[in-house]
């Protein structure tokens, strides 16, 4: 049927695929939120300092 060897690659795969899913799970979770969030301060910052510069420039 099995060999120990194919067996063994079997567990490699499935190890390998619950790695990558959890992995992945952890990035969407973690990542995702914290990459959104600097992108939003990012822009109000940007948003700011062009309203200081259109009133420097009056």
């Amino acid at each position: 049927m099995f060999e120990f060897d194919q067996y063994l690659g079997f567990l490699a795969f499935l190890s390998i695929l619950t790695i990558g899913f959890w992995l992945m799970i952890f990035l969407l979770t973690f990542m995702v939120p914290y990459w959104i969030g600097g992108s939003i301060v990012e822009l109000l910052k940007e948003k700011r300092e062009a309203k200081k510069a259109k009133r420097q420039a009056n």
